[in-house]
């Protein structure tokens, strides 16, 4: 039999792909990766829309028990596997795909928009992204966001930045605590990789109809209200002529 992964895109049950909704109709269990991001729709809506039964799969399901559930199910019946966003994107699912193929057990891919491409809706180009990096929650001793922007910034590149969640427990870092992280680093570390001219990009549930994205300063973007969760910052390297006058229309002020 056979594991389907399918990219849900990263708005709600509707940005399903037709291929996607075949591949979940055809299914005979629904597995939902529950722990990598959020829609903007609820548990609810997605069996209503999909018109079958789901299941939840939390990072210890996926990562530790995928052989007495997912797997074991996928030896005798078609499984499909539901992510958030693409099947391989922010977060990737090769060490599933790698333990199904161990048991033989036939897998096949059903891709879906992701945040890696949904930032395109700011007007940077997306070839010139370099590293993606994220912030975790306990990031007080943690300097691997910001050497990545150094990085990136040293070639002239754009960083997107991926900010910490557990939707289980309703927790998600804010782009006001992940400004003030490169404050911190910055303050401890003063490479001038930050400073008080530093351009930050912050989005909110990118993708979808009520997405918000804003650019300004470290003074200028603590008083926007962003809404709903899920966010993520962007550091700009150089910006072509296009970039910046796309960027205008998000100005913070």
């Amino acid at each position: 039999m056979t594991l389907t992964l399918i990219g849900l895109g990263l708005n709600d049950e509707k940005d399903i792909t037709l291929k996607g909704l075949e591949a979940i109709k055809n299914a005979d269990i629904i597995y939902l990766e529950s722990y990598t991001s959020i829609l903007q729709t609820s548990f609810e809506n997605l069996e209503k829309f999909y018109g079958k039964k789901i299941t939840l799969a939390n990072r210890d399901v996926v990562e530790n028990k995928a052989e007495q559930t997912i797997l074991k199910d996928a030896k005798t019946k078609n499984v499909a596997f539901l992510v958030i966003g693409d099947i391989f994107g922010a977060t990737t699912h090769t060490d599933l795909v790698l333990r199904a193929k161990q048991q033989n057990i036939e897998v096949k891919y059903v891709h879906n928009t992701s945040i890696l491409t949904a930032v395109g809706e700011t007007g940077l180009q997306l070839y010139k992204f370099g590293k993606t990096t994220s912030i975790p929650f306990d990031n007080h001793n943690v300097e691997a966001p910001y050497n990545v922007v150094k990085q990136n910034k040293s070639l002239n590149m754009h960083t997107l930045i991926l900010l910490d969640l557990n939707p289980e427990q309703n927790k998600f870092l804010t782009i006001n605590q992940a400004i003030e992280y490169f404050l911190r680093m910055e303050e401890k570390k003063k490479e001038n990789v930050i400073n008080n001219k530093t351009i930050f990009i912050a989005c909110a549930r990118l993708g979808s109809s009520e997405g918000i994205i804003k650019a300004g300063t470290e003074k200028q973007l603590p008083n926007i209200d962003f809404g709903k969760p899920p966010y993520c910052l962007i550091i700009p390297g150089d910006l072509h002529f296009l970039e910046e006058e796309f960027l205008e229309m998000f100005k913070a002020v």
